[in-house]
């Protein structure tokens, strides 16, 4: 399961170049943000904040119809291809789980760890994919801003939401007695401190040529960020506490920003008792990132979850 260095998945809708003129009409807000390349393109000015808001908007009204998308002010917003991107390959991945049968949608159950304000893995999960998602958080203001998004778009019945009230943990509190879950997924905080989440921002203001002073779209809450150790910390921890729940989840799963984080990660793996362990490359442009998936089911219950989740539905 490996994507081509710049290529997004093959069952992304958004590989091709972006109608904007179509994108226009749904959002007619964003005609201001247009400008023309010296070859006589059209694109956007991808460092005005407001302008990738209402790109990331329109896309999902234009492919999904999700009609009603807002995130408050000093959020996080995400690009909504590589997010789609992170779900088609998690779909690939229990196809392959199924012997290469598409698991049914109605049977599958996702958890997002961190979903934050934009709740864009749940609402992608609802509308691409149809499936059934749960979203937990430890911000109370986010997850007000997501109940919103679930009910402005009519998703009651499909996305569910947790609030997290331990910030040291990562499942427990979240996942109940009782839950069966096929798939976790996570995009974890990547800096290890404020200063290198500022650090990160200037770096990004510097590569678009920019002055220090421009406003960029890289807002986001101090627990979207950045966390004590970093990505690295964080996610020893995911992998450690999710043994706690091995035989609640079928694949567990986040992406590592980093490659070279990778070993020490598959080692923890190993030791902790994966039954089975994937690296799945992403590449959009000239960003790479992988996703880390791991589950603790035998075969044997392997194959009874797949007969009582998968199979009678």
């Amino acid at each position: 399961m490996t994507a081509n260095k710049t290529s997004l998945h093959p069952q992304n809708p958004f590989a091709a170049p972006y109608p904007l003129t179509e994108l226009v009409k749904l959002q007619p807000a964003l005609a201001a943000f247009l400008k023309t390349t010296p070859d006589g393109r059209q694109t956007l000015n991808f460092a005005e904040p407001e302008a990738v808001t209402l790109l990331n908007t329109a896309l999902l009204q234009w492919q999904f119809g999700v009609a009603h998308y807002q995130i408050p002010s000093g959020y996080l917003c995400p690009a909504v291809p590589g997010r789609l991107d992170y779900l088609l390959y998690l779909q690939d991945l229990l196809t392959t789980s199924f012997q290469g049968k598409k698991v049914p949608a109605s049977a599958v159950q996702l958890l997002d760890i961190g979903c934050g304000a934009n709740l864009i893995y749940a609402l992608l999960a609802a509308k691409a994919l149809r499936w059934q998602a749960i979203g937990s958080d430890i911000d109370a203001k986010a997850l007000q801003n997501a109940v919103s998004l679930i009910e402005q778009n009519g998703l009651q019945r499909q996305l569910l939401l947790r609030q997290q009230s331990n910030p040291q943990a990562i499942f427990h509190g979240v996942i109940q007695p009782g839950d069966y879950l096929d798939l976790t997924l996570c995009n974890p905080p990547f800096h290890d401190s404020p200063d290198a989440a500022a650090a990160g921002s200037a770096r990004k203001q510097r590569n678009l040529g920019l002055e220090s002073s421009t406003p960029l779209n890289f807002a986001g809450q101090a627990n979207e960020l950045w966390c004590e150790g970093g990505e690295p910390a964080f996610l020893r921890r995911m992998l450690a506490e999710s043994k706690d729940f091995a035989h609640q989840v079928y694949w567990f799963s986040t992406l590592v920003s980093k490659q070279q984080h990778l070993p020490k990660l598959q080692q923890q793996l190993q030791q902790l008792g994966a039954t089975q362990v994937q690296v799945i490359t992403m590449a959009q442009g000239n960003k790479q990132s992988r996703i880390l998936a791991w589950s603790f089911l035998t075969p044997e219950l392997a194959g009874l979850w797949q007969q009582h989740r998968w199979r009678r539905r």
